[in-house]
């Protein structure tokens, strides 16, 4: 998927990432402007990691699923999912919310990595989420029944609260859903690892306040 259009662009503090549900608080003037447009229009508008310093230029589109609170002065909850990853190519400030000229992209075909393994390596993924959720609840158990195609696994993977916005946005960028997914593993084996160690500090505290010299 390659084209062009123009979006509304909405710079947060975080990476969205296609699959991915967000729930925004939407109460400045000028994004309480956006959000009713792309309602009424049923238009998507673009999310981009902003880290206080750089605006991306990787971003992607957030889909509003669900009005959850109309408030009387005009600022609403809403729920919304990541859609489609797009690349910034003009920025407009003509109104009071940023709209930017945007390509569309997609994975590129994969060479060289057959099903079977890509299979396995969305299989260990989820199982790594599993043992995550289990301690965080970040997933409802329908994100682990259900049988996404392996672009969408990669990106519920992806996803994982225990990522960094600069692992995220790493993901974000990557066009190869193979490099996406062995990546993504190694990011939850470590991050496992850390949980695992902080447990281990935890309750070694909890017991007499001593650590030991070595863990």
């Amino acid at each position: 998927m390659h084209s062009e259009a123009v979006i509304p662009i909405f710079p947060l503090g975080l990476v969205m990432l296609p699959e991915m549900s967000l729930p925004l608080y939407i109460f400045e003037e000028r994004y309480k402007s956006m959000t009713k447009a792309c309602i009424d229009q049923e238009k998507e508008f673009g999310i981009v990691y902003f880290s206080g310093k750089q605006l991306q230029t990787i971003g992607c589109t957030a889909r509003i699923d669900k009005i959850l609170k109309r408030y009387t002065d005009g600022r609403l909850d809403i729920m919304t999912r990541g859609a489609n990853r797009f690349s910034i190519r003009e920025l407009f400030d003509e109104k009071p919310y940023l709209q930017a000229e945007v390509e569309f992209f997609n994975d590129s075909p994969e060479e060289g990595t057959d099903r079977e393994t890509l299979q396995k390596l969305a299989d260990r993924g989820f199982q790594l989420l599993r043992q995550i959720n289990a301690t965080t609840e970040q997933y409802n158990e329908d994100r682990f029944t259900n049988q996404p195609d392996y672009k969408t696994a990669s990106f519920i993977i992806a996803a994982c609260e225990g990522f960094s916005f600069e692992e995220k946005q790493r993901f974000l960028e990557m066009t190869s859903t193979a490099k996406r997914l062995s990546s993504a593993l190694e990011a939850l084996e470590k991050l496992i690892e850390r949980i695992h160690i902080t447990r281990k500090i935890a309750r070694i505290i909890g017991g007499n306040g001593n650590l030991p010299k070595s863990l």
